[in-house]
């Protein structure tokens, strides 16, 4: 099973002038011991289950450049973009030149945005959720149209565009994840489009019940469910008690799950790395 890193909560020791300095030194060290991939959350303001507005939010894909030149193996992404905060045309050049930058490392996570408060404050447009949905459906095909040797026009109902040229191309074409476990909507667009899906490790009965209906949609979609990567998050703290990380990865793995998503301790997040690069990776990436 691989670990994968996501920097969700940045109100880390020093304040705002150590960000960039306790970024670039928690990077290295996932990068040197082997984590799979580090992303960042895409917001304008901080979660209110993790402080709110008032904390410290960094803007994603500017961090994820940032990391590119810190890292040399990890793959980089944002868990997840929303698809109200950049024109599609837009997102698809911004993961490319990640991409190119970083010798083929972007992956692209994409969901329907839900966070109001910071679409409001920042007065971003705020679509009702079924419209949403639709431009989600739309941003990955405007993606895929522009990392392929069609860059014709492109007709949809929200966004038209008369040329879809993108150079240079990503050097590789970049892992498409489509966030949230939504079982009517965002699991069968994973089943249609995407290679992984993440879904929130409650428990091992609630994932299984998730898997169960996306591989029905895929049923449906004659689609080989096994394509797909299942990658979880919210699954305990593998810093925190190794020992009992450790053996719910293993329950985790029987259902298929290939890939957890852990959060840094914000009150030490480089002594945190350091643990579970050399008391858990290694066990971790023999489940």
């Amino acid at each position: 099973m691989k670990l994968a890193i996501h920097l969700a909560k940045l109100t880390w020791p020093g304040g705002p002038v150590a960000i960039g300095k306790t970024m670039g030194e928690l990077a290295a060290i996932a990068d040197e011991t082997g984590v799979a991939t580090i992303t960042l959350m895409d917001h304008y303001f901080q979660m209110e289950h993790f402080g709110g507005p008032f904390e410290d939010m960094l803007e994603g894909y500017t961090s994820l450049g940032f990391l590119a030149g810190q890292t040399s193996n990890v793959e980089l992404g944002l868990m997840v973009t929303g698809v109200t905060y950049r024109h599609p045309g837009l997102l698809a050049k911004i993961v490319t030149t990640l991409d190119v930058l970083s010798s083929g490392r972007a992956m692209l996570g994409l969901g329907a945005a839900w966070y109001e408060r910071e679409h409001l404050g920042l007065g971003v447009p705020y679509p009702a959720v079924a419209e949403r949905f639709e431009r989600l459906e739309e941003t990955i095909e405007i993606c895929n149209q522009m990392w392929s040797a069609n860059d014709g026009r492109y007709d949809g109902k929200h966004f038209q565009l008369a040329e879809t040229i993108c150079l240079p191309q990503p050097l590789h074409r970049p892992r498409l994840m489509i966030g949230g476990s939504g079982e009517k909507k965002t699991l069968r667009m994973v089943a249609q489009y995407a290679d992984a899906c993440n879904l929130f490790g409650t428990s091992v009965a609630d994932v299984q019940h998730k898997l169960d209906v996306l591989a029905a949609h895929c049923d449906r979609l004659d689609r080989d469910v096994n394509q797909i990567s299942k990658t979880i998050t919210g699954a305990g703290d593998p810093g925190g008690d190794p020992e009992k990380f450790l053996a719910q990865m293993q329950e985790y793995s029987k259902l298929g799950i290939d890939q957890v998503w852990a959060v840094p301790n914000p009150d030490d997040p480089i002594g945190w790395m350091s643990r579970v690069g050399e008391q858990v990776l290694p066990s971790l990436a023999a489940i």
